[in-house]
């Protein structure tokens, strides 16, 4: 049975999958919190939705918008261009550990438990799946990035959350479809191309689904 927070905190919710992530949330009956550095400039409005403005990297900032919440996705992204190859890129891990830390507080019990987080496909114990002809082109175009989400992910798996990490192919642009695949298992990891829109679909049903707790699936187009 699927046990539904009330309040979903979105981390990186100005564009990309944390944007999408906010819309489906709220179409699926969620009160949603957008936690942005820019969200204060979001023509996005609804009366579920709260505009957090905060720097992700910062503790005090993700702890002030941790109040009522019952879930958290970290969706965040980087730009897509030269500084992908020449870095450096610690954005993930310095968010990751600032965003775990608050959510676990100081007390024996973490403040807010479940979080789902965004890497990608070949961040992890997922690299070995990369076909042989693409890793040197994935370690050229990614491989600064998907380091740091190595070192988020080993955060996360470190923490006492209740965690799930997403694992999309390649992210492409268009309509949620509701048809891709969630490949739970290792032999079935593959890359392949999803919307941003399916992406957000899944992490939304995720963060109210327990039994996805622990879970690290790619998620690839049918």
């Amino acid at each position: 049975m699927t046990d539904k927070p009330k309040t979903l905190l979105v981390v990186g919710a100005s564009k990309g999958v944390g944007l999408e992530t906010v819309r489906r949330a709220l179409e699926t009956g969620w009160r949603v919190k957008a936690f942005a550095r820019s969200a204060g400039s979001m023509s996005l409005r609804d009366p579920k939705l709260t505009l957090a403005p905060g720097d992700a990297r910062e503790e005090a900032d993700l702890a002030a918008a941790l109040d009522g919440v019952d879930a958290v996705a970290l969706t965040l992204g980087v730009p897509a261009d030269r500084r992908m190859i020449t870095g450096p890129i610690t954005l993930f891990s310095q968010a990751t550990r600032a965003l775990v830390a608050a959510m676990e507080g100081e007390g024996e019990s973490p403040r807010v438990s479940r979080l789902v987080c965004l890497t990608g496909f070949g961040a992890g114990v997922s690299r070995r799946a990369i076909h042989p002809l693409q890793r040197p082109p994935f370690e050229l175009l990614l491989g600064r990035a998907y380091r740091d989400k190595d070192r988020q992910e080993e955060i996360v798996k470190a923490s006492r959350l209740d965690w799930t990490l997403v694992r999309p192919g390649v992210l492409a642009p268009g309509p949620r479809t509701g048809r891709y695949r969630v490949r739970l298992s290792p032999d079935a990891w593959r890359n392949g191309l999803i919307t941003r829109a399916d992406v957000a679909d899944y992490i939304v049903r995720a963060a109210g689904d327990r039994t996805t707790i622990g879970a690290e699936p790619v998620l690839t187009g049918c």
